[in-house]
């Protein structure tokens, strides 16, 4: 019976955390709108790379508890603010481009490719960077990962895993929603339709770099 009970004391609080987990994945956010932009923009291909990059964005979050550096983010007010413009603006920038490929002509060239920049590795720079330049990720998990944690276990070690469950479900979420855009892709080329998702898309994406540039911690 003590045994059990132990190990019912181990799962409630690591089943609350795949739920919450998975909730956060599920919902609508910068990641989601870019993997559908660039899933129209360049196809399947394209859209799994941005789902490699989102991803990697994981590795980056595990190396900054690793490293110490997530709770430094977290108490400097200067830092904070110094990642949240700079994720701002970089929101914006994609919300530009892909209001910019809804007012362009159809036919002027190849919307999958990127002046100058090789289009697989610009999808994987944006998914990364669309992670790595939000602070509230990091500050979400500082707020949120300890609840899960008991007495003597490590943050770093303990963050890593837990991180890992949370990107695992981005992985197969997000590949899913490249999926069901590819194979809506005969529909959703059409330009009324296109320039439509390319607005929404565009909207949404400045709207989540103005609401960023606003938030506070």
């Amino acid at each position: 019976m003590p045994r059990r009970g132990y190990h019912g004391a181990m799962n409630a609080p690591f089943a609350t955390f795949v739920v919450a987990a998975l909730l956060v994945t599920l919902a609508p956010g910068p990641d989601t709108f870019l993997v559908v932009s660039n899933t129209l923009a360049g196809g399947t291909r394209r859209g799994l790379i941005t789902v490699f990059g989102i991803v990697a964005g994981g590795a980056f979050y595990v190396a900054l508890f690793g490293l110490g550096v997530a709770p430094l983010l977290a108490r400097s007010e200067a830092a904070f603010h110094a990642v949240k413009i700079a994720g701002a603006a970089y929101l914006a920038f994609l919300g530009a481009c892909a209001l910019r490929r809804a007012f362009r002509p159809r036919g002027g060239g190849s919307a999958s490719s990127e002046p100058g920049r090789f289009p697989g590795s610009g999808a994987f720079g944006q998914g990364l960077l669309t992670n790595a330049l939000n602070p509230k990720v990091a500050v979400f998990y500082l707020a949120f990962l300890p609840q899960f944690m008991r007495p003597g276990e490590s943050m770093a070690a303990k963050a890593a895993l837990l991180i890992g469950i949370h990107y695992a479900m981005g992985l197969v979420w997000l590949s899913l929603v490249v999926l069901m855009v590819s194979q809506l892709g005969a529909w959703l080329s059409r330009g009324p339709v296109r320039r439509g998702l390319d607005g929404v898309v565009g909207a949404a994406m400045l709207g989540f770099g103005v609401r960023m540039a606003f938030t506070s911690r």
